[in-house]
């Protein structure tokens, strides 16, 4: 299914992009490796070499996925420089710790500026030339926290149930099209954004009761989740629920859609 196609992927610099990138790398796949950090990006490519890719399998792009005139000179740049696209990874994100009281508007639209800005960015910009091949798969990275909502997370949540919205609305518009869409909900994954995510300026006792919760949350290895991403993808899933604790919270969600916040006090 890979080999030979082109795999776009953002945030390809760490975590589950990065996985990503070597999964695909060794399947075959050409890729096309932005972020918005130029040295981890390096770091990848060098994993990428040190497993035995070659070089002509992949080229990497600085970009911030938050701006709409970045991403799409971004897909001309992905057209120029491989022809087409045929899979689309918006993995790109970020977080950021504070009640919706204690969140300044600029926080929240620092926040969904890159988790849901970025996801319809980066949709807009690849699937124009997937329409017009009859063929390609757009890959957006949400959340657990797309399926329930989690104290102090409002900003984060916003951004992961939109993602899951854009993407659930592309299932009907695209039958028939030959492009298909994934949304992804990862659950505990071991990755920065969890372990450095910014904590609001006005953050006060009620997000301090959070810390050093990423610790005991995180637990599953980015590869892991990659391999669950590519397995989903492989077997024409539309949603992929992977990582720690993610298929309770799935499934707390759907049994229990108006208690479930009762039920995250016992589980933290």
């Amino acid at each position: 299914m890979f080999k030979d196609k082109v795999a776009v992927i953002t945030g390809a610099g760490s975590g589950i992009g990065r996985a990503l990138a070597l999964n695909l790398g060794a399947r075959g796949a050409r890729l096309a490796l932005s972020d918005i950090n130029a040295a981890a990006l390096d770091e990848t490519l060098a994993m990428f070499k040190s497993a035995g890719g070659a070089d002509g399998m992949v080229r990497l792009y600085v970009l911030n996925v938050a701006s709409a005139e970045a991403v799409l000179a971004h897909a001309e740049d992905v057209k120029r420089d491989f022809g087409t696209a045929h899979f689309l990874f918006n993995n790109a994100g970020a977080s950021i710790v504070g009640t919706v009281n204690h969140t300044s508007i600029a926080e929240f639209e620092w926040q969904l500026g890159i988790n849901m800005w970025g996801v319809l960015y980066g949709t807009k910009a690849f699937l124009p030339m997937m329409l017009a091949q009859r063929e390609g798969c757009i890959v957006n990275i949400s959340s657990i926290f797309g399926m329930i909502s989690f104290p102090t997370q409002g900003a984060y949540n916003m951004s992961k149930f939109a993602v899951r919205g854009l993407t659930e609305c592309l299932w009907s518009e695209l039958d028939g099209t030959g492009v298909r869409a994934v949304s992804v909900h990862p659950g505990g994954i071991s990755t920065n954004i969890g372990k450095v995510a910014r904590k609001c300026a006005a953050a006060g006792a009620e997000e301090a009761m959070f810390d050093g919760k990423a610790e005991q949350m995180l637990l599953t290895p980015p590869a892991e989740c990659a391999a669950n991403i590519i397995k989903g993808v492989i077997n024409g899933d539309r949603r992929v629920v992977t990582g720690h604790r993610a298929r309770t919270v799935h499934w707390m969600s759907r049994l229990f859609p108006n208690y479930y916040p009762q039920l995250l006090k016992k589980i933290l």
